[in-house]
């Protein structure tokens, strides 16, 4: 190893979608930012678990009905995080998982991993209605133990 790669800054860089305008303006940043400090990123797309409402064929039939349009748009978001990196020249690997809390999940991953950036995108909510919403980005910056870079 020497001493340019010992000095990298980032070598491993999670970037969360939920197929948004703002998540692919993230990926865009994050792979620009990869190609800058050789890094790797990774992508994460979280999938709410199914709603339980009951037992029976109803049931079973609208869980793979959610599963297959949710992998559908998880594998969406992705591919759009691989041809940002692609154009690039910049690793890239791809993950799909299933969470109750969004913002958990992106924290599981990044720890697991061994991520040490977040680049995501803002909501775009302000004032009132985000202290009230909340949102997914401001649960990753105060619970993160690494860097988070929120793009606009």
């Amino acid at each position: 190893m020497n001493f340019q790669e010992e000095s990298r800054m980032f070598k491993k860089i999670l970037v969360p979608s939920d197929g948004s305008q703002l998540a692919h303006h993230a990926a865009e940043f994050a792979a620009d930012l990869a190609q800058q400090h050789g890094a790797q990123v990774v992508g994460i797309y979280v999938i709410d678990p199914f709603p339980y409402i009951g037992i029976g064929d109803a049931s079973a039939v609208g869980l793979q009905a959610y599963l297959a349009e949710a992998k559908a748009a998880a594998g969406k978001s992705l591919d759009d995080i691989r041809q940002a990196c692609a154009a690039r020249g910049v690793a890239f690997a791809g993950d799909t998982i299933e969470r109750n809390v969004t913002y958990e999940g992106i924290l599981e991953t990044a720890e697991a991993e061994g991520c040490d950036l977040i680049v995501m995108g803002s909501h775009g909510r302000k004032g009132v209605q985000a202290l009230i919403l909340g949102s997914v980005a401001q649960k990753v910056l105060t619970h993160a133990k690494v860097p988070v870079l929120i793009t606009k």
